[in-house]
């Protein structure tokens, strides 16, 4: 297995520690700060270390043509479950509205299977610009939203960076159908 790859599946190894930390009573209810908790400020550390894997499996994938099927199809989806996972944990304590969790979940549902289809027929698709600043500001507004307990004005920054996120996904999906309505309409 190539170093991407352990990075990637490392990533995914993450995501269940980050929600059984959810269920220990002590992390959740003791605070660290400023009514930030124990497990907000772990989610957090796991968070980062998991998106800056994301970053370096990539580089490393890149630099030495250590690009594996595995890798192409693990790394996108580790991607999405670590955000999603994240977001669901934190719609949950109250900090991400429900409607935003959903639209974001829809779009990506939605462009995963577009993928699949132009996958079948030998078109790779491949990441537009808007859809990763949607990822960049996504990423950005849940570091800050772990925070949201500290101070109001955080938790409006956090509010502001996830309403901005919804809004760089619902742009970025009109623009991915668009370009690929052919994909699409050949499909139906």
């Amino acid at each position: 297995m190539t170093l991407p790859n352990k990075l990637t599946m490392f990533r995914i190894i993450l995501i269940p520690v980050m929600i059984v930390l959810c269920y220990i009573p002590w992390l959740v209810n003791t605070m660290a700060f400023s009514g930030v908790s124990w497990l907000y400020i772990i989610l957090f550390i796991i968070f980062v270390v998991a998106s800056l894997t994301d970053f370096l499996d990539g580089f490393i994938a890149r630099k030495y043509n250590l690009i594996t099927t595995f890798g192409k199809f693990a790394d996108p989806l580790a991607d999405k479950l670590l955000t999603f996972s994240a977001m669901t944990i934190l719609m949950l304590g109250g900090w991400i509205p429900m409607w935003v969790f959903v639209v974001i979940l829809i779009r990506e549902f939605m462009v995963s299977g577009i993928r699949m289809v132009a996958a079948e027929r030998g078109v790779v698709i491949a990441a537009a610009k808007m859809g990763k600043w949607k990822t960049f500001v996504t990423m950005i507004a849940i570091c800050v939203l772990f925070f949201s307990g500290a101070h109001k004005a955080v938790e409006i920054t956090g509010l502001a960076l996830i309403y901005i996120a919804c809004a760089l996904t619902i742009i970025s999906g009109i623009e991915y159908f668009w370009k690929n309505r052919k994909i699409i309409l050949e499909s139906l």
